[in-house]
């Protein structure tokens, strides 16, 4: 992955992929790309205001535009959390069965939670010898659970063309 700009055409396409009731775990270390992921997600399901970290509110909630798959994109960042029954307190699972499709950075820490989910992964590519001001990113997709397991070829072609 060599831009900012390839981090959200993948965001994309996974976005385009969503359904009402979906979830994605967004993972990697401080400045890995989960936030530019989430704009690129956000922006391909219609988000039309600034999206942000919500590290310190922890969730932030998009309206989606009726031409997108669900009503809400709620955006949530575990980082700040210690424990799982916090995370359990924010009822992300139950967000995302009222008409919403959550997207989750440092989900990862509880992703046992989750049931059915997409996984991404993303680091910062070391090895690149690209010097860009956003950094290359390696990014790695998986799936848990039956809800994705009909769409996992659809995603592995929405992402062919970034594989490396």
């Amino acid at each position: 992955m060599q831009s900012l700009v390839e981090t959200h055409a993948v965001a994309a396409a996974i976005a385009r992929l969503t359904r009402k009731g979906d979830l994605i775990v967004l993972s990697g270390e401080m400045g890995a790309g989960k936030t530019a992921f989430a704009k690129g997600f956000g922006a391909a399901l219609g988000v039309s205001e600034p999206i942000t970290s919500p590290t310190y509110t922890l969730v932030h909630t998009y309206e989606l535009p009726r031409t997108a798959p669900a009503a809400l994109l709620h955006h949530a960042d575990l980082y700040r959390l210690d424990r799982t029954a916090e995370v359990a307190d924010l009822a992300l699972v139950e967000l995302a069965e009222d008409d919403g499709i959550v997207l989750v950075e440092w989900g990862d820490v509880a992703d046992a939670l989750f049931g059915d989910h997409v996984s991404v992964h993303l680091e910062v590519d070391d090895d690149d010898p690209v010097d860009l001001v956003d950094g290359a990113r390696l990014i790695e997709i998986s799936a848990t659970g039956s809800a994705w397991a009909g769409r996992w070829a659809r995603i592995v072609n929405a992402v062919e063309e970034f594989a490396c």
